[in-house]
């Protein structure tokens, strides 16, 4: 089955974030937003819930913690117990930097991974842009006709009413 996308190409951020609410307001379903830099306020005018990648940074940076911490522990105080200058086996001050540093490579490494599987980055995949030039001066919002009301003609209009440089009309073969 092939979808029906719209792509609105547009020259500026304020143009873009007016017709991402225009859309929004109504009721067109937006595939995707392409612009050369990051752009305040776009998520917000698309509707898109807040990332939960701060969550899964820190719950692999405690991972990371707690696992060094147990290890450290386990290797001085239970396997291999040297009594250096009567100092005790389990002494947790000894353990905290390199348990910190353990910590933030398991945060660091474990953002870049899952922000690679989130946004389904993989060796060898080639970006698909919807025209030339989003990435370089240009940008664009891409809409999907999802139902009969979707009528390729008023949004459009829409579009070249908020500045639009160029409205096109693509048919993927793809369903996601």
């Amino acid at each position: 089955m092939s979808k029906r996308l719209l792509v609105g190409v547009f020259e500026s951020e304020d143009d873009t974030l007016a017709a991402i609410r225009a859309s929004r307001q109504r009721g067109f379903k937006i595939v995707d937003v392409y612009a050369p830099y990051a752009v305040h306020g776009v998520e917000e005018a698309m509707g898109l819930a807040p990332s939960r990648l701060p969550w899964v940074v820190f719950a692999l940076g405690l991972l990371g913690a707690g696992l060094k911490v147990w290890f450290e522990f386990w290797t001085t105080a239970v396997d291999w117990p040297v009594n250096v200058g009567g100092k005790p086996f389990n002494s947790l001050p000894a353990f905290v930097p390199v348990t910190f540093e353990v910590m933030v490579l398991f945060a660091a490494v474990g953002a870049v991974l899952s922000f690679f599987f989130v946004c389904r980055l993989y060796p060898a995949k080639r970006a698909v842009l919807p025209v030339a030039g989003v990435t370089d001066d240009r940008f664009a919002v891409v809409l999907e006709q999802t139902d009969s009301t979707f009528e390729p003609e008023e949004v459009q209009e829409m579009f070249e009413k908020l500045h639009a440089v160029h409205v096109e009309e693509q048919i993927t073969g793809e369903v996601a």
